[in-house]
């Protein structure tokens, strides 16, 4: 039974963060291409990068949201959040 509700949260946790990329991709990409010559995950992994915890990496994501103009519900912004944590900065 444990092992059941292992494999369920794991592919739960694996399609948020699917839909967490998926977002991001959709709505964040082309600006931050613009902003960095057509390397739009450099923002995330340059030396001076400017998110240094998980609390500031929510507070980039919803201030960019509101940038790009996106309607993110809330699990919708965590997932991007979970997405870019996962993938690039491991808090």
């Amino acid at each position: 039974m444990r092992y059941l509700i292992a494999m369920l949260f794991l592919g739960v946790s694996a399609t948020a963060l699917a839909q967490g990329k998926q977002l991001h991709d959709n709505n964040c990409m082309q600006c931050h291409a613009s902003l960095t010559g057509g390397q739009p995950n450099s923002l995330y992994t340059r030396a001076e990068r400017g998110v240094k915890s998980l609390d500031g990496l929510n507070k980039r994501v919803a201030n960019c949201a509101i940038a790009a103009d996106v309607n993110w519900t809330p699990a919708q912004q965590k997932q991007v959040v979970d997405y870019l944590n996962s993938q690039f900065y491991k808090f």
